[in-house]
């Protein structure tokens, strides 16, 4: 397989690498070094961090589903 970078050093990945990774339009990839060459890692969001908030959220608050947030058009400033 393989990928081409634009003028812009944009790279478009084949879309069964994507795929085999689990990320779509919108998600982020951890390029990471390792002995072999790099590596690429979906970049999770860690829900660890995402605890704290609970508390700010009004009793009786639907759970958040990021799947389905993920799957419609949203600023990117929302994204994670």
């Amino acid at each position: 397989m393989h990928a081409t970078i634009t003028s812009k050093r944009q790279v478009t990945f084949p879309a069964a690498v994507l795929e085999a990774i689990g990320v779509g339009p919108g998600d982020r990839i951890e390029i990471v070094p390792s002995a072999e060459g790099y590596l690429l890692r979906p970049k999770r969001v860690d829900h660890g961090k995402l605890a704290p908030l609970r508390k700010a959220l009004k009793p009786n608050t639907p759970p958040f589903d990021l799947s389905v947030f993920r799957r419609h058009p949203h600023e990117s400033a929302l994204r994670d």
